[in-house]
């Protein structure tokens, strides 16, 4: 699902998305003032476990929500660096609907220093794992969802595990062929609810994109009276 005022990288994003997953279902956008609550109305009626739903605001910033439903919980993350299938032409290939397996790295299982990670795990798992016997599913593992923790964020990759054949099989083996999308999820919060509630975790690292062009803003204001200090002091 997704708001209103969604550009088309984010919808092409989105359809991939649907493209990776078996078990998905779509429906329109939402054209409501609450579109979380209607999120959970429309996850009922599709009997859905398990919700995604892309926020976009001002035409510039999206955001992804995953959350159980109807309890929750949910977390909120800001999406960036996002790179189509359509557009980075990769050469994998994998077959479509296949189940793919998920890989985490050890960051994710480190309970000590960020706990959160272990519950974005989670949630990660439930919407990304296909059912067991899904009727979309093809019964076939030729493809691998890599998340990777690294400065703050979760970074998505998809790879197609390519077996050679013939001499390379030998002293190759089984290779690692990325076939997108790529996508960059920052953290903010973790909800005890669905889309809301008693906040869990709250990323203090995180600065909103208004903030960031707010700064820049400042920054430009000035460049007119810099240059014409400069050419006085050229005068001078």
């Amino acid at each position: 699902l997704s708001s209103r005022g969604v550009t088309s990288r984010y919808r092409h994003l989105m359809l991939d998305i649907g493209t990776l997953i078996p078990h998905s279902k779509k429906d329109s956008k939402l054209d409501t003032k609450n579109p979380r609550d209607a999120v959970v109305e429309v996850a009922d009626m599709k009997s859905c476990s398990s919700a995604m739903f892309f926020e976009c605001r001002k035409r510039t910033d999206c955001y992804m929500w995953l959350a159980k439903v109807p309890e929750g919980p949910s977390v909120k993350f800001h999406v960036e660096n996002v790179h189509t299938m359509a557009e980075l032409k990769l050469t994998g290939n994998h077959l479509k609907f296949s189940r793919p397996a998920l890989h985490f790295d050890a960051s994710f299982d480190d309970t000590q220093t960020s706990p959160h990670l272990t519950h974005i795990k989670e949630m990660l798992t439930h919407v990304f794992t296909t059912p067991y016997k899904h009727h979309k599913m093809k019964p076939f593992l030729d493809h691998v969802f890599a998340f990777y923790w690294e400065d703050n964020r979760v970074w998505f990759r998809n790879y197609q595990i390519s077996y050679p054949e013939g001499k390379e099989a030998r002293g190759v083996g089984a290779t690692l062929v990325e076939t997108g999308p790529r996508l960059c999820l920052h953290p903010i919060k973790i909800f005890a609810g669905a889309f809301g509630g008693p906040t869990l975790y709250d990323d203090p690292t995180y600065v909103s994109p208004n903030v960031v062009r707010r700064e820049e803003k400042k920054k430009d204001q000035g460049k007119y009276q810099r240059k014409v200090e400069k050419k006085a002091e050229r005068k001078a």
